[in-house]
């Protein structure tokens, strides 16, 4: 049964102002919008991933290793999804379809694999396509080493750019001072394919020998955020801090984004990481927050369905339960607005096709936010 609440866009002023500017300098005349927030797919647990087909069906991810089709309110689960090691962060995470996929048909899932000699999983990227409500013609396109039993950051998130090159991320797989800052290894990374799973020849370290040939970033903790760009093609991530020090990235070839030499962040006990927050060859970050509030998920606006939102960026918040929409002036946060209060843990938020936006909540579902003019 579909379930509504009426939810009023309240716009707030966080106490503590996370992106490097000085309070004085952050907007705070939001305009109220009210939405409606319809409970469109229900009995979820963790759904991760959430993306489109041509028809209007959605497909859904749940950590735990289900790949759900839905559409006309009714849910069938999909065959033939391989196994997953689901633990800790680790599970079936992120689902993305070719921007042809009329044409080709292709779709692409992420997921923590225990594949190969360790014990323990690492990420992995397949295509496959889908025939009578079952995974077919699969073919593995990168899996992360080594293996491991920690539990924590494993990314996940895809985007594809306007030349039809797939991204994705692979977090630092808890090992921070191995990993992001170690061009040989992988984990704590953003990658750059082709579709098929070629590597491109003019990515960043395909010269260098060693290197993980694939990778087209490094120094990035744990991104759960990617999206493109609607005007400038560019690729925007974010990715969790520690405690404190979230942050907005814009993915540029070769970057180094600092992870952990650099951060906003502390250790979870209250220790500090490090005492710098940039260095000479590292990338700052567009917008930081602090406190962390635990990102996942992220859409850009381009839809007029919802006055005054678009060209705005949605974020989900693990961490305070509630979606957070930030006004951008180019690179620029301008205002911050807190959204769906209390909620739960917001693990997904996507534009769909429709201009609608849809937010995947732990524990509940799929929710749409219908605009109420």
């Amino acid at each position: 049964m579909k379930k509504s609440i009426h939810i009023m866009c309240l716009f707030v002023v966080l106490t503590q102002i996370s992106c490097g500017q000085d309070p004085e300098n952050e907007v705070n005349n939001a305009k109220i919008t009210p939405f409606e927030a319809e409970l469109l797919v229900d009995g979820l647990q963790i759904p991760w991933g959430l993306a489109f087909l041509p028809d209007g069906a959605m497909l859904i991810t749940e950590k735990s290793g289900e790949l759900i089709h839905f559409k006309n309110g009714k849910k069938t689960m999909v065959s033939n999804v391989p196994p997953v090691y689901n633990r800790g962060q680790g599970g079936l995470l992120d689902v993305a379809v070719h921007p042809d996929y009329i044409q080709n048909g292709w779709l692409y899932l992420s997921f923590a694999s225990e594949e190969g000699p360790e014990k323990g999983g690492n990420t992995a990227i397949i295509r496959a396509k889908l025939d009578n409500m079952a995974l077919v013609n699969i073919e593995k396109l990168y899996k992360a080493t080594p293996n491991t039993t920690k539990g924590q950051h494993f990314g996940s998130r895809f985007a594809f750019d306007k030349e039809g090159y797939l991204y994705f991320s692979i977090g630092e797989r808890g090992d921070r001072d191995t990993n992001p800052q170690d061009l040989s290894r992988d984990g704590g990374k953003i990658y750059r394919i082709h579709d098929d799973g070629r590597i491109p020849e003019d990515n960043p370290f395909i010269g260098q020998e060693d290197a993980v040939k694939a990778a087209y970033t490094y120094g990035n903790r744990n991104p759960q955020g990617m999206a493109r760009h609607p005007q400038t093609g560019e690729i925007w991530i974010h990715e969790h801090g520690p405690r404190g020090g979230d942050e907005i990235n814009i993915v540029k070839k070769g970057n180094n984004y600092g992870w952990p030499v650099i951060t906003y962040g502390i250790n979870y006990s209250g220790t500090p990481i490090t005492d710098k927050t940039e260095m000479e060859g590292m990338t700052q970050p567009i917008h930081y927050w602090v406190p962390s509030i635990a990102p996942s998920g992220m859409t850009f606006v381009t839809s007029d369905k919802y006055r005054g939102w678009k060209g705005s960026l949605l974020v989900g918040s693990l961490s305070f339960q509630y979606l957070e929409r930030l006004a951008l002036d180019g690179t620029k946060v301008t205002q911050r607005e807190k959204l769906m209060t209390d909620i739960g843990r917001v693990r997904n938020v996507v534009e769909g096709p429709d201009g609608i936006i849809y937010v995947a909540v732990e524990g509940k579902g799929i929710y749409r936010l219908n605009p109420v003019k």
